[in-house]
C-alpha cells in the first residue's frame, strides 16, 4: 500500500505518492490565484481550493496502481480559515496570512485580554495574520456571514470536511489560529469566550500522526484511492515540511523557499525567552517536540512579482521551451553579489518585527544596473531577512548546528549557494523538494505500520547535496548585513 502526501499553500497546492520504503511513485500540482484589496485584504478561493485539491488526488492516483493509496496526510498553510454554512456551503474565501484588515483590531483585544496572558496560553504574539484576528474583522465587518457560519475550517479540516470526515485539526495548525492552548493541547475557552465563538464551530483538535476517520466509499471511488483510505492529522506545512527534511531533533532546522520564507527548527520545551522577538512556540509534528517559525512573509514571491511584472522575455522563452521561468531568471542573477541593498518588505514583515506599515526598497541602484543585478539581490534581501532571524535565534541560546532546504528554490544550486554564502552555514538538500507532502504522508504510514516517525524520517529522507558557504563571499555579506541591520529603522522612519 501506499500514503499520499498533500500540501496547500498559498498559491498552490501539491501531491505527491510514496512507497512504504519513501520512493516518490507520483506528483501533481496546481496553482491558484491570490486577490489583493486596496484596504490591505488578501484572499484566495476556498472552492477553488478544494477542487484543485481533489484533481490533484486524482491525478496521482491515475499515476499509481489503482487502488493502492491507503493514507491521506494534510500539510496546510497556517491562519487562513473559511466560513462554512450548515449544509457545508462555503460561505467566504480564505483569509490568507498576508491579509492585514485586522491590524486596527489587535492592540486594543490583545491589550484587554492581556497580552502575556495570550503568549503563555498560544505561544504567539498578537498579530494581525493570525485566525483569531480575522475572525474578529470577519464578525465587525461582515456580520451576516459570521451568523451563518456553522464551521470555520482551516484548510486542512475543510479537506477532510470536502473529503466526508468530521473535520479534525492537527494540533501545530491549530497552534497557527491563536485560540489554542498549546501546553493543554486544546481550544482555549477564555479566548473563546472573549471572541463568542462556540467551541462546536471549530474542528476537533488531534496528535499530529492520529486517525482523523476513514473516507467514504463514493469518494474513495471517486479518487481512485484504496478500500479503507483514511486521512491522518498531520498539520502546519512549516514544520510537516520539518519532518519531511528529517528535521527531528535539537541542533536541526528546515530552511524553507516557499510562498513564505521560514526556518523551522526543533525544541523540547516550550520556550517564552523568544516572545521578545515575536518568535512562537507550538506543537512540532514530531512527538513531544515544539518547534518555531522565524519567517518572512513575502519570501520567494519577491522572485513570482519580479517574474509577472519584469520577466515577460522569460515567460515567453519558458512557453515556447518547456524551459522553467524561474529557472531563467536565476541564470541572469549570477553567483557574483550585487552591489544593491534590498528591504524584503514587499508584503507585511514577518519576525522579528511584525510590522503591518513597513514597505519594501530596493537601494543603490544606478543608469548601469543590469536586471541580473536587482534580480540576485532581492533574493539576497530575503537571505539577509532569515540571517537576521537566525541571528535572533541563537541569542536566545538556541543553536542551530545543520539547515536543511526545501521547497522549490531548494532545486536551484545557485540559489541554495546564496543562502549558504549570507547565512555562512553549510545547507544541505534533500532528495524530495516537496518535503511538506513528504512529512504528511511519512505520518500517514507511521500511523498504520506504528513506526517511529523519527525512525521513518531516517530512512524516507534521502539527503542529496551539501553546499558550504564561500568564505570571500561569506565575508562580503557579513559586512553588507552590518549595515542591513541598519536599514529597517531607516526606512521604517519614511512615510510613505
Amino acid at each position: 500500500m501506499n500514503y499520499l502526501g498533500i500540501d496547500i499553500g498559498t498559491s498552490g497546492c501539491k501531491a505527491v505518492v510514496f512507497s512504504p520504503e519513501g520512493k516518490q511513485l507520483a506528483h501533481a500540482h496546481r496553482e491558484y490565484d491570490l486577490c489583493f484589496f486596496n484596504n490591505g485584504g488578501a484572499e484566495i478561493d476556498s472552492k477553488d481550493v478544494l477542487e484543485k485539491c481533489f484533481a490533484i488526488i486524482k491525478e496521482c492516483t491515475s499515476q499509481t496502481e489503482p487502488g493502492s493509496v491507503i493514507g491521506l496526510g494534510i500539510s496546510s498553510q497556517g491562519e487562513a480559515f473559511t466560513a462554512i454554512g450548515e449544509n457545508n456551503d462555503i460561505l467566504s474565501n480564505a483569509m490568507v496570512s498576508s491579509d492585514k484588515r485586522s491590524a486596527d483590531l489587535v492592540e486594543h483585544w490583545s491589550g484587554h485580554f492581556g497580552k502575556e496572558r495570550l503568549y503563555k496560553t498560544t505561544g504567539h504574539t498578537a498579530h494581525p495574520m493570525f485566525t483569531l484576528f480575522k475572525l474578529l474583522w470577519l464578525k465587525k465587518n461582515k456580520p451576516q456571514v459570521w451568523e451563518k457560519a456553522h464551521f470555520f475550517l482551516c484548510f486542512e479540516d475543510l479537506l477532510q470536511l470536502k473529503l466526508g470526515l468530521d473535520p479534525s485539526i492537527s494540533w501545530s495548525l491549530a497552534g497557527r489560529t491563536m485560540m489554542f492552548d498549546v501546553i493543554k493541547h486544546r481550544w482555549d475557552p477564555a479566548i473563546l469566550a472573549a471572541i463568542g465563538l462556540p467551541e462546536n464551530k471549530l474542528a476537533r483538535p488531534l496528535k499530529p500522526g492520529s486517525v482523523a476517520g476513514g473516507i467514504p466509499s463514493q469518494i474513495i471511488q471517486e479518487l481512485g484511492l484504496a478500500r479503507g483510505a483514511f486521512v491522518v492529522a498531520a498539520g502546519h506545512d512549516q514544520p510537516c515540511g520539518a519532518l519531511g527534511a528529517g528535521v527531528t531533533k535539537q541542533g536541526m532546522a528546515m530552511y524553507a523557499t516557499g510562498s513564505v520564507e521560514c526556518i523551522t527548527p526543533v525544541m523540547d520545551i516550550f520556550s517564552k525567552s523568544l516572545q521578545t522577538a515575536n518568535l512562537c512556540t507550538y506543537d512540532h509534528v514530531v512527538d513531544g517536540m515544539y518547534t518555531t517559525v522565524a519567517f518572512n512573509l513575502t519570501g520567494g514571491n519577491i522572485l513570482k512579482w519580479f517574474r509577472d511584472e519584469f520577466g515577460y522575455q522569460e515567460m515567453a522563452e519558458a512557453e515556447k521551451t518547456a524551459k522553467n521561468a524561474y529557472d531563467l531568471l536565476l541564470e541572469e542573477a549570477g553567483y557574483n553579489p550585487s552591489g544593491l541593498l534590498v528591504l524584503p518588505y514587499f508584503t507585511p514583515s514577518g519576525t522579528p518585527y511584525f510590522d503591518t506599515e513597513i514597505k519594501g526598497a530596493i537601494l543603490g541602484l544606478q543608469l548601469s544596473t543590469k536586471r541580473g543585478e536587482v534580480i540576485r539581490a532581492l533574493l539576497e534581501g530575503v537571505a539577509f531577512e532569515m540571517r537576521l532571524n537566525m541571528e535572533i535565534l541563537e541569542g536566545t541560546g538556541y543553536q542551530i548546528d545543520e539547515l536543511f532546504s526545501i521547497g522549490g528554490g531548494s532545486k536551484s544550486s545557485l540559489w541554495a549557494q546564496l543562502k549558504a554564502d549570507v547565512s555562512g552555514k553549510t545547507i544541505s538538500t534533500v532528495a524530495t523538494a516537496e518535503a511538506g507532502c513528504l512529512g504528511a504522508a511519512m505520518l500517514a504510514c507511521a500511523a498504520i505500520t506504528q513506526q517511529s516517525i523519527v525512525k521513518l524520517a531516517s530512512i524516507w529522507v534521502r539527503q542529496l547535496s551539501t553546499i558550504k558557504p564561500d568564505p570571500v563571499n561569506t565575508d562580503f555579506y557579513s559586512d553588507k548585513f552590518r549595515t542591513y541591520k541598519r536599514l529597517y529603522q531607516k526606512i521604517r522612519a519614511v512615510n510613505l
